[in-house]
């Protein structure tokens, strides 16, 4: 009932960790990047900003004429709209979700992603990039591990889908040049959620869409080149 549009980055991690632990029937349909499928027509329909992930749900609540959805976080927030699951119902707790959903998507995810571009692609390392982001990153991590001191998880009442936007940001810890030690609240909630059936069936998933480097010598232009002329009807 649901298209997932996907390729197993971070952000793509975000909704198959939400889809696999609430049992939602989905399909996937590869996006991939390195080869340039987030510029097809089909697929800017649904996803304007060029970017996967993307969902069609064909079952929306209320029914009538499927639902596209774009951003990770728009998604995240829209399936537990629909299904009732992982954001809680009070305004409180609510809220309390998704600030911490908009501190991924304007935080966490924004700095590691610019870790990983100069730290790990970038043909010309500079210093001064690198230094920022690696540090800025680290902070982040540092506000995680504060969050999650005498919690379990994010939202005082249990996983949310705010640890589901987070989670995959904090996998590459080693190439974002980061250690979980220094962190030893978040680094519980890692491992808690690593463990959890849903994590590794969503990351098994993964493997089995793209097996290869997402970025090499010849997607380093389609994934690092763009201007407005990508994106033209």
């Amino acid at each position: 009932m649901i298209d997932l549009h996907y390729w197993p980055t971070p952000n793509g991690h975000k909704i198959t960790l939400f889809l696999e632990e609430t049992g939602l029937p989905y399909t996937i349909h590869p996006v991939n990047i390195s080869a340039g499928d987030q510029f097809k027509p089909d697929f800017l329909k649904i996803a304007p900003n060029n970017r996967m992930p993307a969902i069609v749900d064909h079952d929306p609540p209320g029914g009538g004429a499927p639902v596209s959805v774009f951003e990770s976080g728009a998604i995240l927030l829209y399936l537990a709209e629909k299904t009732g699951q992982f954001l809680p119902k009070d305004l409180r707790g609510r809220y309390q979700v998704l600030q911490w959903l908009f501190w991924q998507m304007g935080g966490l995810g924004p700095m590691a992603g610019q870790n990983h571009h100069f730290v790990q692609y970038a043909p010309e390392k500079i210093p001064y990039a690198m230094e920022r982001y690696v540090k800025e990153t680290n902070r982040l991590y540092g506000v995680l591990n504060r969050r999650l001191e005498g919690r379990d998880f994010i939202d005082d009442e249990g996983y949310s889908i705010a640890d589901m936007a987070a989670y995959p940001w904090i996998v590459p810890h080693e190439r974002q040049q980061q250690n979980l030690d220094d962190f030893p609240h978040l680094k519980r909630w890692f491992e808690a959620i690593k463990a959890r059936p849903a994590t590794e069936r969503a990351y098994e998933k993964g493997k089995q869409v793209n097996t290869t480097p997402t970025v090499n010598e010849n997607s380093r232009s389609v994934l690092f080149g763009q201007t407005s002329a990508n994106v033209k009807a």
